[in-house]
């Protein structure tokens, strides 16, 4: 493993270096700008419903999906969008009408939303989630969990204008 030295001859190239640029590098902060759309999923949109409410809470409760909505190029926060959320839970199956539910962002573009326990369909605990209203194209997220004893989960959208 190779050691750094810290010695005058560094000290002054490095001293030198922030002299040369004025170090207007160390002065810009960060910009989002050319922040990619999220792309829909593959099996993301499996046992979509169209139209599903906007819920409190889906079934008994227990367990959070939650996340953000951006917008695509500069990741502006996007406020009232409607994200709708479906899985295969402890109380019904993603197939099921009752096991589904949608929410709206806050004013800082982030949604939660509790529903019963995700389990495993098809060797796999995952969530569905939907962003579908029209102002922006369609995204469909199918997040798998690292563990079914997982008691949370997250999706973060980045969307395009239709």
């Amino acid at each position: 493993m190779r050691s750094v030295l810290l010695n005058r001859r560094t000290l002054l190239a490095t001293g030198g270096s922030v002299v040369a640029t004025g170090m207007s590098g160390l002065l810009v902060p960060a910009r989002a700008q050319g922040l990619a759309a999220t792309p829909s999923m593959r099996g993301g949109s499996n046992n979509y419903r169209p139209g599903a409410p906007i819920v409190e809470r889906i079934g008994g409760g227990g367990f959070w999906t939650s996340g953000t909505v951006r917008r695509a190029g500069d990741g502006a926060p996007l406020a009232g969008q409607r994200i709708q959320i479906w899985a295969h839970t402890t109380e019904g199956h993603e197939r099921d009408w009752e096991s589904h539910g949608a929410t709206l962002t806050d004013a800082n573009g982030m949604f939660r939303l509790e529903m019963p326990q995700i389990v495993p369909a098809f060797g796999q605990p995952h969530g569905h989630l939907a962003y579908d209203s029209g102002e922006y194209e369609t995204v469909f997220l199918r997040p798998v969990m690292s563990s079914a004893r997982d008691t949370s989960l997250e999706a973060h959208f980045v969307l395009q204008p239709a």
